[in-house]
């Protein structure tokens, strides 16, 4: 198995999970709570990524 290979099976996995708990959620304010909850940690890994990058990109030596 490659890397890619896990992890596609890993998001769908994830994916599988945020479902059901939508599904059985009680009001739609729970529901975007899911939502934020999911995403962020990725949005702010992409950000934290993107500020190294840039940094090393303009830094002299």
């Amino acid at each position: 198995m490659n890397i890619f290979n896990i992890i596609t099976l890993g998001l769908q996995q994830n994916t599988e999970q945020i479902k059901e708990k939508i599904d059985s959620a009680p009001d739609g304010g729970y529901e975007i709570g899911i939502v934020i909850g999911t995403y962020l940690p990725f949005v702010l890994f992409i950000i934290i990524a993107y500020i190294i990058y840039f940094k090393a990109r303009n830094r002299k030596d």
